[in-house]
């Protein structure tokens, strides 16, 4: 999905009607084994609006921190 674009198209789309997404579940693996999954994920991460996170504990801490 990332060559094609569409994760991107529909990431887009949460953030242009401000909505949070996150994805919750270890995705450690998978970006071991992509470079664009990995550089995807360390930039919605840096973000405002989309987030990948291990479980609902760190959401929760991400959360707190951007309260």
């Amino acid at each position: 999905m990332l060559s094609t674009g569409v994760a991107g198209e529909v990431i887009q789309k949460f953030v242009n009607y401000q909505v949070r997404l996150a994805i919750v579940g270890d995705v450690a693996l998978a970006a071991s084994r992509s470079q664009p999954l990995s550089d995807f994920i360390a930039e919605s991460n840096r973000g405002r609006h989309v987030w990948f996170v291990a479980d609902m504990d760190d959401l929760a801490a991400r959360l707190a921190a951007n309260a």
